[in-house]
């Protein structure tokens, strides 16, 4: 796909959320259901079903995904999307390109055995390698935009509104 072809295909869309706002907002929904067997539970993606277990560092068996990895995975996800994106759009030229995240975690968090050991990551770092030719204010600006425009990246770096409910 080309910058004309994308722009063509956003600008109705574009449109129509600048007329009203209201269209733009789409609530997202992601559904799980608790394994009876085994200390798991069943995600469905839509296109499978993804069985998050614990991480071997906290007992787990190693054989279901942890859900550590997949948030770093749907990072790597967003950020490889709109990258691409963005760089098509600013006619940037791009070959081949890869996205990497890692993130550091104290399992003695999670298993609540040491107070000062935050649950959750510590760091993460998101890594692009682009083979290009254009030049660091180009890659920059590239780079400076995919950041901006990445849901996931922009959910963690600004912390949502978040509530937690239970029903019977």
């Amino acid at each position: 796909m080309d910058a004309t072809a994308l722009k063509a295909m956003q600008a109705p869309l574009k449109d129509a959320y600048r007329e009203d706002a209201a269209r733009a907002l789409i609530t997202l929904r992601a559904r799980g259901t608790l394994d009876d067997q085994s200390i798991a539970c069943k995600v469905e993606t839509g296109r499978a079903l993804a069985v998050a277990g614990l991480h071997p560092a906290t007992g787990g068996s190693g054989l279901e995904l942890c859900s550590g990895d997949m948030l770093l995975e749907a990072l790597v996800a967003c950020a490889g999307v709109t990258l691409k994106a963005v760089a098509t759009a600013l006619e940037f030229k791009l070959g081949n390109a890869t996205v990497e995240a890692e993130g550091d975690l104290d399992f003695r968090g999670t298993l609540g055995i040491a107070r000062d050991a935050p649950v959750g990551f510590r760091e993460i770092r998101l890594k692009f390698d682009l083979d290009t030719d254009e030049p660091q204010e180009r890659i920059d600006s590239l780079i400076k935009l995919t950041e901006r425009y990445c849901v996931v990246f922009q959910t963690i770096n600004n912390k949502p509104a978040l509530s937690v409910s239970a029903r019977r």
